[in-house]
């Protein structure tokens, strides 16, 4: 996973492939090694960040039937965070963008999830002048 960092799009094109179709026969092995990959890498960039998440959305969907309920849990807990860090990162450059899309997220009479407090709480953090 640490080739996602490479500034190559083709490369970085090949490492999500290679961890969606690893995803095909081990869901759960790749979606863990994602995970503690993340945990390991907090500092790693956001385009990088992205790949890998994007892989585990990959893997998570075609996959949803044959996952078990603890750790689709677990993954979508840490995918959501991991998300919303992703955000909070981008955001320290385009606030107005981020903002625009994660006011998109607010509906009229019904509570917002979790993360998008959680995301919105951090943006204020990271850009508070």
């Amino acid at each position: 996973m640490d080739a996602t960092t490479d500034k190559d799009p083709l490369v970085q094109e090949q490492i999500y492939n290679a961890l969606c179709y690893l995803g095909e026969s081990e869901p759960e092995e790749i979606l863990n090694s994602c995970d503690e990959y993340l945990r390991q890498h907090d500092k790693l960039a956001y385009p990088h960040r992205v790949i890998i998440l994007k892989a585990m959305e990959t893997v998570v969907k075609d996959n949803i039937a044959l996952l078990d309920k603890s750790t689709a849990k677990e993954v979508i807990r840490d995918w959501q965070q991991a998300a919303s860090d992703v955000l909070v990162a981008v955001g320290q450059r385009f606030i107005n963008k981020v903002m625009e899309e994660a006011l998109t997220k607010f509906q009229p009479g019904i509570l917002p999830h979790y993360f998008v407090v959680q995301t919105f709480a951090n943006l204020s953090v990271s850009n508070g002048e």
